[in-house]
C-alpha cells in the first residue's frame, strides 16, 4: 500500500558543539551507530515507514552526508575488481533507498527556519520530518503509525512519550485536550518548561507528520532569541488552525545528539544484530566480570 505521506525531510545544519572534538571535522549524522552511519538509521526508519523522497538540510560543512548517500564508481569498481560482492551490494543499496534531495540552510536559524526551506521542494502535500539525533529501531512503526492519524483526521501529529520529574524541562511539552488510546488531541505546547509550570509529562520527540499549513506558521513566526525561528512556536500555532495531535509510544528511541546515550544505542543495537549480538553480549559479561561490576 502506498504512503499517503512521500517525503521526509531530515535538518542536519546543526553544527554538533555536543560532540566536540569528535565533530570538529565530521558532522554528528555521520558518527558511527554499530556498522552505518547515525543518519542513515532515520533514513530506512522513513523508508520503512513508506517514504520514498527524502530532502536533507545541511549547511556548507556537511557535503559528506550528500556524498554518503551519492553513488562512488570508483570505489565500487574496486570492490566488483576484488570480488567483494556483498559489501559492493551494500553500497549500492544506500544510494538506491530513495530519492535524496539536499538544501543548504546557509545561517544556523533554529529549527522552524529549516524545516521551512523545504517548502518548494514539499509543496501542498503532508510530510514527515525526522530529526537526526533520535534513532527509532522500530521499523519505521511509529511513523506509520503517525502517518495513519494524520491521514485519518488531516492534522499534524507529533510522536510523544511520557517522563518523568525534571526531565520534561529539556523537551517541549505537550498539554492534552483529551485523550483517545495511543492518541492525544494537544490544547497547548511549551518548550522546555519548569516542572512545576509543565501541562503534563508529554515530552515532544523528534518524529513529526506537518500538513503543509506548517509552512504558512512558520513564515508567520518571529525569530526569537539568536534570530532563531522556534517549530515550536509555529506547531503552537497550528492547535487554532488544523489542530495539533499526539501519538504516544510506550518504547524510546535512543538520542544519538547525547554522548551517553549514544554509547547505550551502540551497546543495545549490537546486542539485537543477528550476527553479532552474541559475541558482544559474551564481551559485555566479561567487561563486567573482570570490572567487579556485577
Amino acid at each position: 500500500m502506498t504512503s499517503p505521506v512521500r517525503t521526509a525531510v531530515i535538518p542536519a545544519a546543526g553544527l554538533g558543539t555536543r560532540f566536540l572534538p569528535a565533530t570538529k571535522a565530521q558532522p554528528k549524522e555521520m558518527l558511527t551507530v554499530v556498522d552505518r552511519p547515525a543518519i542513515q538509521w532515520v533514513v530506512e526508519e522513513a523508508v520503512a515507514a513508506g517514504i520514498d523522497d527524502v530532502h536533507i538540510i545541511t549547511s556548507p560543512s556537511k557535503k559528506v552526508l550528500e556524498d554518503h548517500f551519492d553513488r562512488m564508481s570508483e570505489l565500487e569498481m574496486l570492490l566488483e575488481a576484488k570480488n567483494k560482492t556483498s559489501m559492493l551490494e551494500e553500497v549500492r543499496r544506500i544510494t538506491e533507498l530513495a530519492q535524496f534531495h539536499f538544501t543548504r540552510q546557509g545561517a544556523p536559524l533554529g529549527l522552524g527556519h529549516a524545516v521551512g526551506m523545504a517548502r518548494r521542494h514539499v509543496g501542498d502535500q503532508p510530510f514527515a520530518v525526522l530529526l537526526p539525533d533520535e534513532i527509532m529501531p522500530d521499523g519505521g512503526a511509529t511513523l506509520r503509525r503517525m502517518i495513519e492519524v494524520a491521514s485519518a483526521r488531516t492534522t499534524s501529529v507529533v510522536s510523544l512519550r511520557e517522563v518523568e520529574g525534571d526531565e520534561i524541562s529539556a523537551y517541549g511539552c505537550a498539554g492534552p485536550r483529551s485523550v483517545d488510546g495511543d492518541v492525544v488531541d494537544i490544547g497547548e505546547i511549551v518548550e522546555k518548561p519548569d516542572p512545576a509550570d509543565a501541562p503534563s509529562n508529554l515530552a515532544v520527540t523528534g518524529r513529526y507528520v506537518f500538513q503543509p499549513e506548517i509552512f504558512e506558521r512558520i513564515a508567520a513566526t518571529e525569530p526569537g532569541k539568536g534570530g532563531e525561528i522556534q517549530l515550536t512556536d509555529a506547531m503552537a500555532d497550528l492547535i487554532g488552525g488544523s489542530g495539533l495531535h499526539g501519538v504516544v509510544i510506550e518504547k524510546a528511541g535512543f538520542d544519538a545528539g547525547q554522548k551517553l546515550e549514544w554509547l547505550r544505542a551502540n551497546i543495545e543495537l549490537s546486542l539485537d544484530d543477528p550476527d553479532q549480538g552474541a559475541v558482544v553480549a559474551d564481551m559485555v559479561r566479561e567487561i563486567v566480570r573482570t570490572r567487579g561490576l556485577a
